[in-house]
């Protein structure tokens, strides 16, 4: 029985660790990566107006990454970067969201 417990134990274990990991890319290389992509048109005054990581909740920013495209075009984002790229970004916003405990500008 002890045996049985302790395997159950280390299976919830490995499947929440696993879990945690999915999909979680590098917030601090998806910090750059926002920097060197998206604020050259996404600052004050550019063409696609600005965009930080408070102009979105955490949910609206999964939702975004979700669809796959490039907002309000038909653009996919993979032609803009690559996956481990958004995903790194996506962390990052999803960290940094409005209502994440840590919101923040990226104005720096």
């Amino acid at each position: 029985m002890t045996l049985v417990r302790t395997t159950a134990a280390c299976f919830l274990v490995l499947f929440a660790f696993t879990a945690a990991l999915a999909g979680k890319g590098n917030e601090t290389k998806g910090r750059l990566q926002f920097m060197q992509n998206c604020k050259a048109c996404h600052t004050k005054g550019a063409s696609g107006g600005q965009v930080t990581p408070l102009n979105k909740t955490m949910d609206q920013w999964r939702k975004y990454f979700a669809s796959g495209k490039h907002n309000h075009t038909q653009e996919p984002l993979s032609k803009i970067m690559s996956a481990e790229q958004l995903a790194d970004v996506e962390t990052f916003l999803v960290g940094h969201a409005a209502d994440s405990p840590q919101p923040e500008t990226c104005g720096r």
